[in-house]
């Protein structure tokens, strides 16, 4: 607060000796009180402080925005990633071969597993085989596979003469052709070699020719590699069974 302070003095006299003069004298003394104690100035706002929040703001929120973006990616990839998995689900629906395995050593195609012995044997003992692999000699139903299975007998066979033994016989009546599981011959899928069937009777053969082989190393004019022979030449065999099914055996998102 601020205050006034008032003196009164008489002047004594002069070397002139003139009468003395009363005056005030009035001294106005202002005082102030301290706006603040020392110890309670306030914290300073610099735009040094303002720049470095503003700052950690914006980097805060770029971190926030690219978070979001990246979960965004990691959906959007997923979701592309189970399109393709229903994709080639339909497919092999549409292919009738969804879902199928076949064991190691097999071939598989169109539903079939298959498998080209590497030994040779008699005719019977070749459909013995297969049964006891739980499989037959194969059975030739279609053109698509007497043309899958002509191309493989081809590339397998070492020489010439090396064929493979297929479901086929006339052994029970001469000229009826039954397969292994006993349904007969569609004559219009037939793949006779030409001049063959012959019954060739001769040699070794007095049996005659009651089996049927299949092969052309040279590869088939027209698919025809059918032959008849003994049923107790020694030749390779194709066995033939269905592919496993089951959803265990599914591959989902592959390659």
């Amino acid at each position: 607060m601020s205050g006034a302070e008032v003196k009164f003095s008489r002047e004594r006299e002069n070397a002139n000796g003139t009468d003395e003069n009363t005056y005030a004298n009035v001294t106005v003394m202002e005082t102030q009180r301290t706006a603040a104690s020392p110890h309670q100035t306030g914290s300073k706002v610099t735009p040094e402080r303002v720049a470095v929040v503003v700052l950690s703001l914006l980097l805060a929120a770029a971190l926030i925005d690219r978070g979001f973006n990246y979960y965004k990616h990691i959906q959007t990839n997923e979701s592309l990633q189970n399109m393709i998995h229903e994709l080639q689900a339909l497919k092999r629906n549409l292919t009738g071969e969804s879902c199928l395995k076949c064991a190691p050593g097999w071939e598989q195609h169109g539903g079939k597993c298959y498998y080209f012995s590497p030994t040779n044997s008699t005719w019977q003992r070749s459909k013995n085989l297969c049964l006891n692999i739980g499989a037959d000699l194969v059975k030739i139903d279609s053109r698509e596979e007497q043309e899958f299975l002509e191309l493989k007998v081809r590339e397998k066979m070492d020489h010439p003469g090396d064929r493979f033994w297929i479901g086929l016989t006339d052994s029970e009546k001469e000229d009826t052709w039954l397969w292994t599981d006993g349904t007969p011959l569609d004559n219009s899928l037939s793949f006779w070699r030409p001049g063959e069937p012959n019954d060739f009777r001769g040699g070794d053969r007095v049996d005659g020719e009651d089996c049927v082989t299949m092969g052309e190393k040279a590869g088939a004019q027209v698919l025809k590699c059918w032959l008849d022979r003994s049923c107790k030449r020694d030749q390779r065999y194709i066995c033939e069974k269905a592919a496993e099914t089951g959803r265990s055996h599914c591959i989902w998102g592959s390659s």
